[in-house]
């Protein structure tokens, strides 16, 4: 049940664009809270709370660099959440999707 709950909480936080932009510019590397807020024409509270609801889905980490907050992508996490939902509603896309990538990343490997 824990799994099912903690699907729900990503999927939750997934629901919005703005924290869907949040994800997307962590996809860079690690941003301070500023620097976030910096990026959109909201308010830095309104900012703090959805990278608070990112954070309890377990979709971003964060960090203290003196009096900084720096957030990073919760990669492996996000990819299991949607990666587990993905498997059990449309297994054989999964499938698929795997084996064109193996074989695009053995062409330009130069292996069959």
């Amino acid at each position: 049940m824990a799994t099912t709950d903690d699907e729900a909480s990503a999927f939750r936080a997934l629901a919005d664009p703005t924290r869907r932009q949040i994800l997307e510019d962590l996809r860079s590397g690690e941003l301070a809270a500023g620097e976030i807020a910096a990026r959109f024409a909201i308010s830095a509270p309104s900012i703090s709370r959805h990278l608070g609801v990112l954070k309890g889905a377990g979709l971003v980490t964060e960090r203290r660099d003196g009096n900084r907050i720096l957030y990073s992508l919760a990669e492996d996490r996000l990819a299991t959440s949607i990666g587990r939902f993905l498997s059990s509603v449309c297994p054989e896309q999964i499938v698929l999707r795997h084996t064109k990538w193996r074989s695009a990343t053995q062409e330009e490997g130069g292996t069959s």
